[in-house]
């Protein structure tokens, strides 16, 4: 299913080096059109990334794979998904009381943060974990 104004999408495999691999992926998708948020929309893609390998069954299946999709459903904003292969019982939500000396648990909150919205839904047997970010006038990947 192409979902509307979709410029790219791409799988990886559930191990750990994947999440620079969909960093490159985003960057350089996005590079040429969206160079206002593109740091933000790598870090909260790397994060989300992250998470799934992390906490879904994508990073624990050993054919496990995590799906980042990019798109523009709407006149100056960016859309990104990552799909995973589902976790039971588990919803994601932004952590408020991380420990400064933690190495983890900031992602959501990050994303929270930087994101102008954000959510989750169950996909076919999976979750997927997506973020909005408003471009500059003009900015935005069909212009």
């Amino acid at each position: 299913m192409t979902a509307p104004g979709m410029i790219a999408q791409a799988e990886f495999p559930g191990k750990g080096e994947s999440v620079a691999e969909a960093r490159r992926f985003v960057r350089r998708t996005l590079l040429a059109r969206y160079g206002a948020v593109i740091e933000d929309a790598v870090l909260l893609t790397s994060e989300l990334v992250g998470n799934a390998i992390c906490h879904s069954d994508s990073g624990r299946l050993p054919d496990g794979t995590v799906t980042v999709s990019l798109s523009e459903p709407a006149d100056g904003v960016l859309r990104v998904e990552v799909g995973d292969a589902g976790s039971p019982g588990s919803e994601p939500r932004a952590r408020l009381d991380v420990d400064q000396d933690s190495e983890g648990g900031r992602g959501l909150y990050l994303v929270e943060l930087l994101a102008d919205k954000w959510g989750s839904h169950l996909r076919g047997g999976g979750r997927v974990v997506w973020f909005e970010i408003g471009c500059p006038s003009g900015a935005g990947y069909g212009t």
